[in-house]
């Protein structure tokens, strides 16, 4: 059963840095594209940062230069950098992964079959 696990949200100032966390328990780690999607209320969810299963990484442009998306594959855990956070990046951050394949838009959430429970960002001006 894949479960994912998402940590590390919180409240900050704008400009401020957080680093969200994602466990993840499985899933054959190297086999999966993972992504971070985030979901402010009353807006449609967005899909932030991927990672694809031979490590290429890809960014929303709202989000580019200021969050990097990494993976430690021996501990399976998934990260989101985030610096020079903006009220706007304000959300719940969700973790997703799905396995395998290379035709599907990383960064659309419905092509997704695992996701967290989220983590909340709170960035204050």
């Amino acid at each position: 059963q894949v479960q994912l696990v998402e940590s590390g949200g919180g409240s900050v100032q704008a400009g401020g840095t957080l680093r969200l966390s994602c466990a993840s328990s499985g899933l054959i780690y190297s086999t999966y594209r993972m992504a971070w999607f985030r979901q402010a209320p009353g807006k449609e969810r967005e899909g932030v940062a991927g990672l694809d299963s031979d490590g290429r990484a890809m960014y929303a442009e709202s989000v580019k230069g200021r969050f990097t998306i990494s993976q430690d594959k021996a501990k399976k855990i998934l990260y989101l950098q985030m610096k020079s956070l903006k009220p706007e990046d304000s959300a719940m951050y969700y973790c997703a992964a799905q396995q395998g394949g290379s035709g599907w838009p990383l960064l659309q959430g419905r092509w997704y079959r695992y996701w967290g429970q989220g983590t909340q960002v709170a960035v204050s001006s």
